[in-house]
């Protein structure tokens, strides 16, 4: 007889091609959360009946025990007052009800609630396996008679129900692990009958849920436990077998997704489930074309943009092998004039793929990619005619021009391409907070990684210096300004400290740099950065600055500052240079 591993691990059938929290909007609130039958029609598999196919057999050789005793049917009065004991229909019910409370308090059991406690899980585990096992082998032994091991299967579902009680219980993760429970629910993953797989990887979900009050320690066990049983293939053997044009299916798949994105979050673990396979899976489900963008469609959006968050690796992986970038690109070209619908679902999606593309442009692989595909181009449309689009495509460009490798080639490119205009147009109006900082990040850059003496640099220069250097007067009047909130906020800094012991200082540090970045710490630096290279680089911009500030002395300090806290070599090299040039 094979073994009962093997019995549930049905053909893997993977895919071709390959914390927003919310619940799966089903139709049937039964059939969605706890429902102990499934639909007729959900099971591909024709070994797999649905559970509602089981029926009762006298000659199954599944009965045990001994038959009941005839009874004899005694008619009630005409009133239906009495049954054949001689009690009514009301003192029976409160009978019964007497008689469940003694057994409740008995089983130690208050109000009719099964007390959730390690004895609990350890009877929940024992029935568990032997759930597992009695269906396992009623399967082999009726492999071609779904009729007769349906009712197995029904009870498993059932018990795999229970398990949903433990969500509330983090405390019972590590017992849950060490009775070998965690593992056989993953297995079930792999079930032939695709509607007991389905109600395991959505007890997983809820068991990885971000609102589980579970401690750290206990959680990775649970994790590394569910990983260890082989979680991430199990889950997608499964997106690659079920088919979301039925409900139960689709439902599956959402939890299949909820599980990844539980799991994505952590860099370790991202790239243990974050295979090519995973996401060519991820990238074909968020093209597919939908009347309007479904639940599934942008729970991949943004288990795929939560992966690439995590893991260096997995956006240098999706730039170069799975060509994400381009795809990215592609989609997100429908939205260049056209806004999605406020508040939706194509909302999340457009947004949780500009954050995607963001962070794989962070990498030089992923600049290479963007340039390739004529990313460029499309930002500096966005960024001219754009609505929706327009902010996340000055992100986008933000982090573009950033880092190191790979950055020159794109500060050429924008020059190349006519962005320049764009960019001093949108600066010299009155952008707000969050794009005055993006600006001029993108300043920084030009400055820093256009050549010398080339064509694209004197352009750059050119623009700050243009109509009697109002740039460089508009820059110089953004300094004083973010000095003025800057000086504010150490002013308050300061009282707090004399009101407190040296020795809690510490404990506050974090929240007081938090107050400075706020009140424009990260402007004021970069502001400095760029008066610095149109001082040493252009001689009416240097009088235009010390005719409005007085002096470098205070620039000269904040890239001090900056040079001294850099963790970045060539960032510091820089910073030093620029010391020398304001001498």
């Amino acid at each position: 007889m094979a073994s009962i591993t093997d019995l549930f691990k049905g053909p893997s059938q993977a895919s071709s091609s390959g914390s927003i929290k919310r619940k799966f909007n089903s139709h049937d609130a039964d059939r969605a959360y706890k429902a102990t039958k499934y639909s007729s029609t959900s099971s591909p598999n024709p070994k797999s009946a649905s559970l509602e196919d089981a029926a009762e057999d006298d000659n199954s050789d599944t009965e045990a025990g001994r038959s009941l005793p005839p009874t004899e049917d005694l008619p009630d009065d005409e009133e239906g007052r009495f049954f054949g004991g001689g009690v009514s229909r009301d003192a029976a019910e409160a009978l019964d009800y007497i008689d469940t409370q003694d057994n409740n308090d008995a089983n130690g059991i208050e109000y009719g609630v099964e007390k959730i406690d390690a004895s609990w899980l350890k009877r929940t585990a024992v029935s568990f396996e032997r759930k597992i096992a009695k269906n396992a082998e009623l399967r082999a032994k009726y492999e071609g008679e779904p009729a007769k091991f349906m009712a197995s299967e029904a009870e498993l579902d059932a018990e795999v129900k229970e398990w949903s009680l433990l969500s509330e219980h983090g405390e019972l993760y590590p017992l849950f692990v060490e009775s070998g429970a965690a593992g056989q629910l993953v297995g079930l993953l792999g079930h032939e009958n695709t509607d007991v797989a389905i109600g395991a990887v959505q007890i997983l979900s809820e068991l990885l849920d971000e609102d589980v009050e579970v401690g750290e320690v206990e959680g990775e066990g649970l994790v590394e436990a569910l990983l260890e049983a082989d979680l991430g293939e199990l889950v997608m053997s499964n997106l690659g077998r079920l088919d979301e044009g039925e409900e139960a299916d689709r439902e599956g798949v959402y939890h299949c997704l909820a599980v990844l994105g539980a799991l994505a979050g952590k860099q370790e673990v991202a790239e243990k489930i974050g295979t090519v396979q995973v996401l060519e899976w991820l990238c074909d489900r968020i093209r597919r074309a939908e009347k309007s963008v479904g639940q599934n469609k942008q729970m991949a959006a943004e288990v795929l943009q939560v992966l690439l968050q995590s893991s260096s690796e997995l956006r240098q992986k999706l730039a170069g092998e799975v060509e994400g970038a381009d795809l990215f690109l592609q989609l997100l070209a429908l939205y260049r004039k056209r806004d999605p619908v406020k508040d939706s679902l194509e909302e999340e999606w457009v947004e949780n793929i500009f954050d995607a593309l963001t962070c794989v442009i962070d990498e030089p692989r992923g600049k290479d990619a963007y340039l390739e595909a004529e990313g460029m181009e499309l930002t500096l449309i966005m960024l001219k005619e754009g609505g929706f689009s327009k902010s996340r495509a000055l992100r986008l460009l933000d982090h573009a021009v950033g880092g190191a490798e790979g950055a020159a080639g794109v500060c050429e490119k924008l020059v190349e391409a006519g962005g320049l205009k764009t960019l001093f147009s949108t600066f010299t109006k009155k952008p707000s907070g969050t794009t005055t900082e993006r600006l001029l990040g993108i300043f920084a850059a030009l400055l820093r990684w256009l050549p010398g003496e080339s064509a694209a640099r004197i352009r750059t220069l050119n623009k700050f210096t243009e109509k009697d250097c109002e740039k460089v007067t508009k820059m110089v009047e953004l300094r004083k300004d973010f000095a003025r909130r800057i000086n504010a906020a150490e002013e308050e800094i300061k009282l707090e400290r004399r009101m407190m012991d040296e020795e809690d200082w510490p404990e506050r540090e974090a929240e007081w740099l938090s107050r400075r970045i706020e009140g424009g710490l990260f402007g004021l630096q970069t502001t400095d950065v760029i008066i610095a290279w149109l001082v040493a680089e252009d001689q009416t911009a240097n009088k235009v600055v010390i005719d409005s500030l007085g002096s470098l002395a205070d620039v000269k300090t904040s890239l001090v500052e900056q040079a001294a806290g850099a963790e970045d070599d060539e960032a510091k090299e820089m910073l030093s240079t620029l010391i020398d040039l304001l001498q």
